[in-house]
């Protein structure tokens, strides 16, 4: 019996380098919670328009706050 435990790398939050249209902050999320970026980009465009630019905020602070994922 192996112990899957040691061999398991945990996700981490980092801005995608590969999947980005501005910054990568919508292409990490989605690696994170494993779903496609293109959902969530349309779910904060929408939230968007309909919450009067408080999205915008928030994207902008994971913009500053998540780092971005190693290439290497």
């Amino acid at each position: 019996m192996t112990n899957d435990l040691n061999t398991h790398t945990p996700k981490r939050l980092r801005r995608s380098s590969s999947d980005k249209m501005i910054a990568g902050v919508c292409g990490g999320w989605a690696q994170l919670l494993g779903i496609d970026a293109a959902i969530l980009r349309i779910l904060l465009v929408a939230a968007t328009i309909f919450g009067i630019g408080t999205p915008i905020v928030i994207y902008a602070i994971c913009w500053i706050v998540m780092p971005e994922e190693s290439t290497a």
